[in-house]
């Protein structure tokens, strides 16, 4: 009798793109580490430069995260913390040895501080033409606006994201920093764009990102709406401008269901198999979206009452049986235990100077690949010694620059 062959190993999962690359960052807040964190999680060794007095002010923020910052948690897995008085030229000294060493280097300082110390991108790429240098600014380098303080608030103001959120009577910001995250992926984005650049061209080259610009274009549906139309988009809370029924409505049982018709043969499904009113299908009241819209009120009183007399997973149900898209409201507590994110899997644990913390793996999947490294939180200053011995500093010379409160 023949025997079968075995069938073939499968090939060894492919090393992470960005593994053998070395990111230095002077950074702070979410903007640039934000950023920077994306690059670890794809196998980069990054670099962090922090002050000596406290460090990364993040880390200052809160102490939510079992003692720790949420915010520096979030955004600073996986990298190696270097504590350093920049303002001395011995400090400073350091900083540019490890960047005659780097693919890139990453800086959100507030504006003209990174020049004035020359870790400007324009000097740098000068200076190393194989470097990727990376400016995070608030509003750019040039303009009215350069100089003038950006947190994500105020940068969600200038960029028009406020004026279309929220309620009619009242306009609120984003639940999350958007502009600080608008600007991380852009700078996140352009640095591997420049990578397959100087893949091509051997050479680096600057990069520059701004928090108003990335949100600017965020804005494109509302913002093209008022440009092209007249008007920009009524704030409508969780409803939709120009869509009806398209609300978040409670249930029975205390929670609350958002559904979205998308066309008048969906609503004709949700008068009959949810509404329990299948003449309200062709009832010219309802049976066009721009009558369901111009009756706004009347609509959302339908649906709030039929959804109102089911609790949630009933409601949930019968809507996903019509083919109507649908969505439980939830709070952040049920959004840690998603069925969906546990059934994929998508939970890990990093290390921490607080111990283990849960955090989600990057949304970026790499089939056939190696998982993101999702590295330790850093305590401040923790790789301080190993990286001024990597740059050659003998260990008399690291104990000055302790006593002297350089390094820490």
């Amino acid at each position: 009798m023949n025997q079968q062959p075995a069938p073939p190993s499968p090939p060894p999962p492919s090393p992470l793109p960005l593994d053998g690359l070395t990111v230095v960052a002077v950074e702070q807040a979410v903007a640039a580490p934000f950023a920077t964190r994306q690059l670890a999680d794809l196998g980069a060794r990054v670099i962090k430069v922090e002050r000596i007095d406290g460090g990364d002010f993040a880390r200052g923020y809160d102490t939510a995260a079992r003692g720790l910052a949420s915010h520096f948690v979030w955004c600073n897995r996986g990298k190696e913390s270097i504590a350093l008085d920049l303002k001395d030229p011995r400090g400073l000294d350091v900083v540019g040895r490890l960047i005659a060493d780097a693919d890139v280097f990453v800086q959100n300082l507030a504006q003209g501080a990174a020049a004035r110390l020359g870790l400007d991108a324009a000097t740098l790429c000068a200076a190393h033409p194989r470097l990727i240098a990376v400016d995070i600014s608030g509003y750019g380098a040039s303009g009215p606006y350069a100089d003038k303080r950006a947190y994500d608030m105020l940068v969600q103001c200038e960029a028009g994201l406020v004026s279309v959120t929220g309620t009619p009577a009242q306009p609120v910001k984003a639940g999350v920093p958007a502009a600080d995250i608008a600007a991380a992926m852009y700078a996140f984005s352009g640095v591997l764009a420049a990578l397959v650049r100087r893949g091509t061209t051997g050479r680096g080259g600057p990069v520059e990102v701004s928090m108003l610009e990335a949100l600017a274009e965020w804005m494109g549906h509302p913002l093209h709406h008022a440009m092209h139309g007249g008007t920009a988009p009524a704030r409508t809370g969780l409803a939709h401008a120009v869509i009806a029924p398209y609300d978040a409505y409670p249930t029975s049982d205390g929670g609350r269901v958002l559904l979205s018709v998308q066309n008048d043969r969906e609503w004709r499904r949700l008068a009959e198999q949810v509404l329990q009113r299948p003449e309200l299908g062709t009832d010219p009241a309802y049976a066009t979206n721009a009558a369901r819209v111009a009756g706004r009120e009347r609509t959302d009183a339908l649906v709030a009452k039929a959804l109102g007399a089911l609790e949630a997973d009933e409601a949930l149900a019968r809507l996903e049986a019509a083919g109507i898209a649908c969505a439980r409201l939830r709070d952040l507590h049920e959004v840690a235990d998603h069925p969906q994110l546990a059934t994929r899997k998508r939970w890990r644990e990093v290390d921490s100077p607080a111990g283990p913390l849960r955090a989600l793996l990057p949304p970026i999947t790499l089939p056939g690949g190696m998982e993101a490294r999702m590295g330790a939180v850093p305590a401040l200053g923790e790789h301080t010694e190993a990286l001024l011995r990597a740059v050659g500093m003998t260990d008399e010379e690291i104990a000055v620059m302790r006593r002297d409160g350089v390094a820490a």
